[in-house]
C-alpha cells in the first residue's frame, strides 16, 4: 500500500503548486484508486471526513483483510479545493498512475462529475457520484461509465415530499412548500421533480436561489418567513450556506422541525456552527449514523495499534460514514470484478464490468460489518442508481440520530425521467444508447 498524508499546510503549498498530495510509487501487484479530496478551500470542514473515511476503509482492508481477496490498494491524494478546473487536473494528472491506470474516480463535486464524464467515459474509468452529480446518469444505456447508487437528487427530492406528506396527514394539497438553493447546478437538480410533484400532489411550490457562498440570506428568509410563510422548507444547500440558513430560518421564527436538508446539508459541520438555533432541524441521510454497526470495532482497534489514518474526532461523523460505505461499494464492485478477470490489478473497463453485476444484498452488508450504514441495491446495465433508499435524521443539539427507516423513493415516475433526459443527453452529444438486452 502507498500512501503519504501531508499536514494541511503542506498540502495547502502542494495545491498552489499544482502538484499531488503524495508522490511515492505505485507497485506493480496494487489496485491503484485516484483521492480527489478537498482537505483546505471554503469546503474544506466537510471535504475532510469525507477523505479520512476513505482513507481509513482502504487501509482496513489491507490491514485487516490482506487488500481484495489478496490485492492491496494503493492510493494518492490529489487536493481539489472543490474547484473543477482543479478536479480536472487531478484526474488527469493520477489516471495513468499504477500499473493499470486509475480504476475508478470518485469526485464528490456535483462540478467536477460535469467536468468528467465524457473524459472519464473516453478514457474507461468508472466515476462513482454516489448521491449526487447527473441524476439521469442513473441511466447506463446512455453513461455506461457513471454510477449514482444508491440514489440521485430526483429521488431525494421525491423522499423528502413523500416524508414531508406523511407528516401532514397524509396530503400536500393547498401546502406551500420553498426550496432553498445552491445556486449551481447540484442546487438546481431538484426543481424539474419538485415541479412535477407538485402538480401532482397539489402544493404550491416556491424556489429560492442563494448565491455561493452563502453567506447572505437574510432577505431570502424575510421572504420566506413573513411573506411565504410555507409549510416546509427543503434545502439542498453545500458548506456554510447549510448554517447561515438554519440561524436565518431561527431568526425568523421558522421551526426547524419543518425545515429538512438534502443529505449534503445534514452533516455535524452544518449545524454546530448554528448552536441552539439547529435544534430539531432534519436532514436525509443515505448512510446510517454513529458508530454502532460491527466496522467501527475493527477501526478502533486499528487506530489504537497506531495504524489508522483519520482524524479520530471524525470516526462515526455524517460525512466519514458515508466515504465508508463509498469505498465498500467500489471494494465489492472490484471483487465482482476479480472473479471474472482474476486477482491482478484492474483496468476500470474491467472495473465496470464488476460494477454493472454489483448485488450489494443484506448478507452481504451484515458480513463487511457495515449493518445499519447502508440499504441493499442491485446494479444492472441498464440501471446504475440500483434501488436505494434514504432516511430522515434529526438534530437534537449534539448528535444526529435517524427518526425513520430508509424510505424509498417512488421510481415508477423517476425512471421515465432519468431515460427522458438521458436521451436529450444522446442527442445533443451525438450519442447513440448501447443495448442492455
Amino acid at each position: 500500500m502507498m500512501f503519504r498524508k501531508l499536514g494541511l499546510a503542506a498540502v495547502a503549498a502542494a495545491t498552489l503548486a499544482g502538484s499531488v498530495a503524495a508522490t511515492a510509487p505505485v507497485a506493480a501487484q496494487e489496485q491503484f484508486v485516484p483521492l480527489l479530496v478537498y482537505r483546505t478551500g471554503p469546503y474544506a470542514p466537510n471535504g475532510i471526513p469525507l477523505a479520512d473515511g476513505f482513507n481509513d476503509y482502504m487501509q482496513l482492508v489491507n490491514l485487516r483483510d490482506g487488500g481484495i481477496d489478496g490485492m492491496k490498494y494503493a492510493w494518492e491524494e490529489c487536493e481539489t479545493q472543490y474547484n473543477n478546473d482543479r478536479g480536472v487536473e487531478c484526474y488527469e494528472r493520477l489516471k495513468g498512475k499504477g500499473a493499470t491506470g486509475a480504476s475508478i474516480v470518485n469526485p464528490y463535486s456535483t462540478g467536477i462529475t460535469y467536468a468528467l464524464i465524457e473524459r472519464a467515459t473516453n478514457d474507461k474509468v468508472p466515476v462513482l457520484s454516489m448521491g449526487y452529480g447527473r441524476a439521469d446518469a442513473s441511466d447506463g444505456t446512455v453513461f455506461p461509465y457513471v454510477f449514482t447508487m444508491p440514489i440521485t437528487y430526483w429521488a431525494g427530492a421525491d423522499v423528502m415530499v413523500q416524508y414531508a406528506k406523511k407528516e401532514s396527514g397524509g396530503s400536500l394539497e393547498g401546502k406551500k412548500i420553498a426550496l432553498v438553493y445552491h445556486d449551481s447546478a447540484y442546487g438546481k437538480e431538484p426543481i424539474a421533480t419538485l415541479e412535477r410533484l407538485s402538480k401532482e400532489e397539489g402544493f404550491q411550490f416556491s424556489s429560492y436561489p442563494v448565491a455561493h457562498p452563502g453567506l447572505e440570506q437574510k432577505a431570502t428568509w424575510l421572504q420566506i418567513g413573513r411573506q411565504l410563510r410555507p409549510d416546509w422548507v427543503f434545502m439542498w444547500g453545500w458548506g456554510v450556506m447549510n448554517s447561515t440558513a438554519i440561524k436565518e430560518a431561527a431568526s425568523v421564527g421558522f421551526p426547524m422541525e419543518k425545515f429538512i436538508g438534502i443529505w449534503w446539508s445534514g452533516a455535524e459541520a452544518d449545524v454546530t456552527p448554528a448552536g441552539d438555533s439547529a435544534k430539531g432541524y432534519k436532514s436525509l441521510n443515505i448512510t446510517g449514523v454513529g458508530t454502532e454497526a460491527p466496522i467501527f470495532r475493527d477501526i478502533e482497534k486499528m487506530h489504537a495499534d497506531g495504524k489508522g489514518l483519520a482524524d479520530k474526532a471524525n470516526i462515526g461523523t455524517v460525512l466519514y460514514n458515508r466515504a465508508l460505505v463509498n469505498a465498500f461499494y467500489y471494494t465489492e464492485a472490484i471483487r465482482v470484478a476479480q472473479g471474472e478477470f482474476g486477482t491482478k490489478p484492474l483496468t476500470g473497463e474491467q472495473i465496470q464490468w464488476g460494477f454493472e453485476r454489483l448485488d450489494v444484498t443484506q448478507e452481504m452488508i451484515d458480513n463487511a460489518g457495515m449493518t445499519g450504514l447502508l440499504s441493499p441495491v442491485k446494479i444492472t446495465c441498464a440501471d446504475h442508481e440500483g434501488g436505494g433508499s434514504a432516511v430522515v435524521q434529526q438534530w437534537d443539539g449534539s448528535k444526529w440520530s435517524a427518526i425513520t427507516d430508509f424510505i424509498a423513493p417512488r421510481r415508477d415516475a423517476l425512471r421515465p425521467a432519468y431515460e427522458e433526459s438521458a436521451a436529450q443527453y444522446a442527442k445533443e452529444k451525438g450519442l447513440t444508447p448501447r443495448s442492455c438486452n
